[in-house]
């Protein structure tokens, strides 16, 4: 199974006045494509900092970052937005919905960016749009959508591009628990149906659960690293019933 995300060694050391203060402490792991990673840890453990490296938005101190067999720890700015563009996807805990522009445009805004919106293109979102259950709120504004609703958009525009690698940060961070797990089965379906590389920063032991595998992090280090319960028992969090593939 090929390797989507390679670390080697990666140091993320802040400079605090005259101190300096190490985020990320020689961290090495891969991540194999099709698998669903949960990233945990309490405050000050290293988990953002090595989701920003993750999602090419900071560069490690030192270490080699491989992202699909590409060294992208020292790319350039410019060099590192368009891998952003071309190779992940992002999920936060805000949505980050544009409020003026319904569901369906929220959605093409990366194929509108990366100036690829195209017939094959429109056919594909209408199959993720079905795939999420968001069909009938197309025309809708984010404003008229519960936060389980915004939060599927915001899923459907980070996978619109067919990302090598799905990010999401705390995805679940602002909706109640019954809506928190109808989120992590759409993560979980869209892994095993479409076969996304989801990589999920949580501190919630019941979200992390959902995933096949759980890194957590202490001091900027891997502390532990493996299967996670459901994954170890065989078994998996119920599946969302609105996939069809």
């Amino acid at each position: 199974m090929q390797d989507i995300v390679s670390l080697e060694t990666i140091y993320k050391i802040y400079q605090m006045g005259d101190v300096q203060v190490t985020a990320l402490n020689g961290i090495s792991m891969t991540i194999k494509k099709g698998e669903f990673v949960a990233v945990m840890g309490a405050s000050g453990s290293g988990k953002s900092t090595l989701m920003n490296i993750l999602g090419c938005l900071d560069r490690p101190s030192k270490g080699k970052y491989y992202l699909e067999g590409v060294d992208v720890s020292q790319f350039s700015k410019n060099e590192l937005a368009d891998i952003r563009n071309k190779k992940l996807g992002f999920v936060f805990q805000s949505f980050n919905l544009l409020s003026r522009t319904t569901v369906l445009e929220n959605i093409e805004l990366p194929l509108i960016y990366s100036k690829k919106l195209s017939r094959i293109d429109r056919d594909r979102i209408d199959q993720i749009m079905a795939t999420l259950g968001l069909m009938e709120f197309q025309r809708h504004y984010p404003n008229q959508l519960s936060g389980g609703q915004q939060q599927r958009v915001a899923i459907a525009r980070a996978i619109v591009s067919n990302p090598a690698l799905l990010l999401a940060d705390e995805p679940t961070g602002n909706l109640d628990s019954v809506t928190s797990t109808e989120v992590m089965n759409v993560l979980n379906d869209l892994n095993h149906n479409m076969g996304i590389t989801i990589v999920l920063v949580t501190h919630e032991s019941d979200i992390a659960k959902h995933a096949r595998r759980v890194v957590v992090l202490k001091d900027g280090e891997v502390l532990s690293d493996t299967p996670s319960l459901s994954s170890a028992s065989g078994s998996y969090p119920p599946s969302a019933t609105f996939l069809h593939h």
